[in-house]
């Protein structure tokens, strides 16, 4: 009986396009599903490559070879259960991947109990959607080096390149690869946040109709702000509803949903002390945005402009332009100053340079600023923080008076742009050497008598307010 070189379990759309993907790079592959309806789906899809899919667990493990190497590509409220019933079944030294959105305390607890049995472990990020899983998507894989050696050949040839250079490489121990790809969604939910900021200025502060719109994005696409997410911002603008005439944007209903992956960026950065607002911010309105009912109530109540930005449109598109290059790059610069801090603090060993680089291709939050991320983290592995790279630090230094004055103007004419005010607080407080946290401290002392530090003293210090 024929060995398959590579397992999956989880045979939806994502699993489904990943396995043919594998497949069309030269490996063997065999999946595993319980929906009969998958299994035939894969398998009437597969006929040209060496795929197969099963819907017993008995069939899937028999015909893998030997040290088998199985994915799972399954929802993270059911990788426990998937687990308990695949690890029985299992020998020693075979190789276990978790291929979805685990959060990273999740994957270091399962590395543990998995590699305490004897079997391999790795907890693999994976970004780009089902065209992406399909044509070659961004993959972070963290976890044992040796183990990655496994599958390294496999997962090079399933990810996308860029330059001809993959878009996968180890990225560090335990939970490296989850993490990276936590703080990936993290950021791109600060990047779809601020995109909405300008679509919402465009659109009410400005007047423009959705083709207008559609077409500055498309300009945009070819400029600094270069990205997918610009891309589809274009495509979406000038979908037609077929349903009911007009632009389907128009009729699709403003309350963003999630699936946590954003907040667990805050969440564990808060853990952490490392400052990310902008992807807060972003979080913190798609909550708000649930709150449709109220906000329709409110809308007769609270008082406040809802007017027109009274300047010539072509002038303020271009200082959009910018606002959005800076926000962009701020809330880059955030979530790699995270992962700076937990990879420290955990000991991770994750390479800020091959973060940028994999995350050049593939992935949703791939952008032609990632070159230039990628370039400063080569020339120095060490910088603190992307603002202190010199061609970086200048850019953002010449764009910063055109953000201030769009947020002047949006927040003068009544439109919410939380997420480019979050940025520029971040760059005033991150430059300013003296903060007012010292009216904090000298307020925690006062009521809670938690001491205090002094200017160039050495100690703690309390005062009898």
């Amino acid at each position: 009986m024929e060995k398959y070189d590579f397992g999956l379990i989880g045979l939806g759309v994502m699993g489904r396009n990943f396995i043919l993907n594998i497949a069309e790079n030269g490996h063997t592959a065999l999946g595993y599903d319980l929906d009969e309806e998958k299994v035939d789906a894969l398998n009437k899809e597969s006929k040209e490559f060496k795929v197969k899919g099963v819907n017993t667990l008995k069939d899937f493990i028999s015909g893998l070879a030997k040290p088998r190497k199985v994915m799972l590509l399954v929802p993270a409220g059911v990788v426990d259960k998937a687990l308990a019933d695949l690890l029985p079944l299992l020998e020693k030294d075979d190789l276990i991947i978790d291929g979805g959105n685990s959060h990273p305390n999740d994957t270091e607890r399962r590395e543990k109990e998995i590699t305490d049995q004897g079997f391999r472990y790795l907890g693999v990020g994976i970004s780009g959607g089902a065209e992406g899983a399909r044509r070659g998507p961004s993959m972070m894989p963290g976890g044992d080096e040796e183990s990655y050696n496994l599958v390294k050949d496999i997962f090079t040839g399933a990810a996308a390149h860029v330059k001809g250079e993959a878009c996968v490489t180890w990225l560090g121990k335990g939970s490296a690869g989850h993490f990276v790809k936590m703080v990936h969604n993290g950021i791109e939910y600060g990047i779809m946040q601020l995109i909405s900021e300008v679509y919402d200025v465009m659109k009410h502060g400005l007047s423009m109709e959705n083709p207008e719109m559609s077409g500055i994005f498309s300009e945009w696409n070819q400029g600094a702000v270069a990205s997918f997410l610009v891309e589809i911002t274009a495509d979406i603008l000038e979908k037609e509803d077929k349903k009911e005439g007009g632009f389907l944007i128009d009729h699709i209903l403003d309350s963003a949903k999630q699936k946590g992956t954003g907040k667990w960026t805050s969440q564990l950065a808060m853990d952490f002390q490392a400052p990310v607002p902008v992807i807060d911010s972003a979080v913190s309105m798609r909550h708000l945005s649930a709150f449709k009912t109220e906000r329709l109530e409110a809308d007769s109540i609270l008082k406040g402009p809802v007017g027109r930005i009274d300047e010539d449109q072509a002038t303020f598109i271009n200082k959009l332009e910018d606002a959005l290059f800076f926000g962009m790059l701020i809330t880059y610069a955030q979530g790699f100053e995270l992962l700076r801090i937990a990879s420290e603090e955990k000991g991770l060993g994750i390479s800020l340079s091959k973060v940028a680089r994999i995350w050049r291709g593939g992935c949703i939050i791939r952008s032609a600023m990632l070159d230039d991320f990628m370039k400063a983290y080569e020339s120095d592995p060490q910088l603190p923080n992307l603002l202190f790279d010199t061609k970086l630090s200048a850019t953002v230094n010449e764009k910063q008076d055109k953000v201030r004055d769009m947020i002047i103007q949006a927040v003068k004419a009544g439109h919410p742009v939380p997420g480019f005010m979050s940025s520029v607080g971040y760059f005033d407080a991150y430059r300013s050497g003296h903060l007012a946290a010292n009216l904090i401290q000298a307020q925690r002392d006062y009521f809670g008598s938690h001491t205090y530090e002094r200017e160039g003293e050495e100690g703690v210090f309390h005062t009898d307010w």
